[in-house]
This record gives structure tokens, C-alpha cells and sequence, in this order.
């Protein structure tokens, strides 16, 4: 699944007060370890956090397929890079749960579903506790910024996002 990096999930100004930061000259490394710390979230809790636009490319089958990303909020639309399908041509659904599934009514070699995905539409719609680890990873990645060995993240992180997590079996 292809994605668009999106918005940070928490500002540079919120993670600075928490560093306790008032100069502009490590904001740039500061973004840095905010899309860091998004990026772990997403790839611990199996879940975008800003809600973009995923494309998948879909096996040449029948089958319901489960696309990659969740939560799906808006499946719209399944094409090939010489055109759009017909809706005729595909089926599409989203369980409860946020997983998106799409079934090709024939086998169509090239064929990709395009969705929207994540949990919420900017940084003020998300949980507190998962912006709450995000600027924790921040600050740890930051203080441990030039240390040659910066050992784990702090185990808070992992239980502030683990109520979040979604597991998949295959």
C-alpha cells in the first residue's frame, strides 16, 4: 500500500513546550522525530493516524480481498493504470471494524483499490493517549539524539498505544 507521509499528528509548537524548548534551531530535526514517532504508532497499533489517500494493487482474483491500511473510512475506487473499472466490475466493503475489502467480480491483472484510511482528519481528532506517546518518543528520541547507544524507548510509550492495537492474522 502506497501512502502520502500526511500531517504530523502533533504540532512542533506542543513538542517543544514539553522539551521545554524555546528557539526555532532544531525544528527541523524536531519534525523529523515527530514523522519518527507517527510512523512507529502506525506500524505498532496497525492503524494510520491522519486520516489520507492508500493505493493497493489487488491479486488478479475473485476473492474478497483485505486491503492493508485501517482504519478505512471511504473505499473510492478500484482502477488499473489504463483507466477506471466500472463499479459493475467490483464489489467493495467495510466491516466494523475499519478493514476494507474489495472483490473483483473477474480476474483483472493491474487492478488497484484506492482508499482513505485513519483515525481522525487532523491532529485534534486523534486519542490523547497515542499523541501523548508520540510526543514521549519525541522527547526520547531527542535527548538520545547523539548517543551512540539511546536503548529502548520508554515502556510508558508502548502502554499509552497498546489499547489502540490491532492485531491481523493472516
Amino acid at each position: 500500500m502506497t501512502r502520502d507521509p500526511g500531517t504530523l499528528v502533533v504540532s512542533l509548537a506542543e513538542v517543544k513546550a514539553y522539551l521545554r524548548l524555546e528557539h526555532g534551531e532544531d525544528d527541523g530535526m524536531l519534525a523529523g522525530f515527530v514523522r519518527t514517532a507517527m510512523a512507529l504508532c502506525e506500524a505498532f497499533t496497525g492503524q494510520w493516524l491522519i486520516v489520507r489517500v492508500g493505493v493497493q494493487r489487488l491479486d488478479a482474483d475473485t476473492g474478497w480481498q483485505r486491503l492493508g491500511i485501517a482504519p478505512v473510512v471511504e473505499i473510492t475506487g478500484v482502477d488499473r493504470a489504463d483507466g477506471s473499472l466500472p463499479a459493475a466490475d467490483y464489489e467493495t466493503d467495510i466491516d466494523a471494524a475499519g478493514t476494507g475489502w474489495v472483490r473483483l467480480k473477474a480476474p483483472i491483472i493491474g487492478a488497484r483499490a484506492t482508499a482513505r484510511a485513519g483515525l481522525g482528519d487532523d491532529w485534534n481528532d486523534l486519542p490523547e493517549p497515542l499523541r501523548q506517546g508520540i510526543i514521549r518518543l519525541v522527547a526520547h528520541l531527542h535527548a538520545h539524539r547523539d548517543a551512540a547507544d539511546a536503548g529502548p524507548p520508554p515502556t510508558a510509550v508502548a502502554a499509552l498505544w497498546r489499547p489502540w492495537r490491532r492485531l491481523r492474522l493472516k
